[in-house]
């Protein structure tokens, strides 16, 4: 993508502004679902909504290489919705069937999964849920050139924090925890969301449970590698989110947290730019991933 191209990316998304909308949410969409991959005839195998527990939204869309293999990582996507909705796409869709196509380029196998919302569901039943996805694909993994061992767990937003919530529970993680956890724009301290009306559907309005419902604590003290991004156009409780986990991080461990800044980004972007031509992401993520082996030897 040429520089006159990306210049007309940046200052679309500029526009948009940081500020969560139906504007920004909207613009954002219409502005990457032009550029999104699409599936082709040979190059990877998708099986949709394959059922990883009871409930009608547990549900995930698997992506893999057509060739044959095994012993690859699993990444699996959860999406963000402020807790309240969101999917994971299907096949007419540009999102977010774009990330599960991009692992499966990259010799992964892509999981792209839906969640049960709040408020009829709350805390803790995203993290549950992706527990129970990551069980499934781990049960499942070998049939489908999967390496059980080497389960990723990604989202974005409210899947990021599902993902926080998942990754700093131990007993959540059946005797084996993720081999690591992204989390892109996400929310880890809740102590300071009493205001934030999205939040109190999952977490509830009772806030002395919020440092019980908090991730940031065990993401600190667990031992799953984690990356965090916050974008240049966050809103300002994003960005505020992701100067905790810094601050905190350090005070714990004497070490910065892998922190990703993204510039030119707002709050939905870099989701729905993988695997696009504009995607500034998906490499640091590869990387990320291949590093597993070498920190665990």
């Amino acid at each position: 993508m040429n520089d006159d191209t990306n210049d007309d990316l940046r200052r679309r998304i500029r526009a948009l502004g940081n500020e969560m909308g139906p504007g920004m949410l909207a613009g954002t969409e219409a502005i990457f679902a032009p550029l999104a991959p699409r599936p082709a005839a040979g190059h990877c195998t998708i099986v949709r909504d394959l059922a990883y527990g009871p409930d009608p939204r547990h549900r995930l869309d698997l992506f893999r290489p057509t060739e044959d293999g095994a012993g690859r990582p699993i990444l699996v996507y959860v999406h963000g919705g402020g807790f309240v909705r969101g999917d994971k796409g299907g096949p007419d869709d540009p999102f977010y069937g774009n990330i599960g196509i991009w692992a499966a380029r990259r010799d992964f196998i892509g999981a792209v999964i839906t969640y049960r919302l709040a408020p009829a569901h709350r805390w803790p039943a995203g993290a549950e849920d992706v527990a129970a996805a990551v069980a499934w694909l781990r049960a499942n993994a070998a049939s489908h050139g999967g390496d059980p061992a080497r389960v990723f767990v990604a989202g974005q937003s409210a899947g990021a924090a599902h993902v926080a919530g998942y990754a700093a529970t131990p007993r959540l993680h059946g005797g084996r925890a993720p081999a690591g956890a992204i989390m892109l724009s996400g929310l880890y301290d809740v102590t300071r969301l009493a205001d934030n009306a999205s939040a109190q559907a999952y977490y509830g309005t009772d806030t002395s449970r919020y440092p019980g419902q908090s991730s940031l604590p065990g993401l600190i003290t667990s031992d799953v590698p984690c990356l965090f991004t916050v974008a240049e156009y966050d809103p300002a409780t994003f960005q505020e989110q992701a100067a905790l986990v810094v601050q905190e991080w350090w005070a714990a461990k004497g070490e910065w947290p892998r922190m990703l800044y993204l510039p030119d980004g707002n709050h939905i972007s870099a989701g729905l730019a993988i695997g696009s031509p504009h995607d500034r992401l998906s490499e640091e993520i590869a990387a990320f991933v291949r590093k597993f082996p070498e920190e665990a030897a």
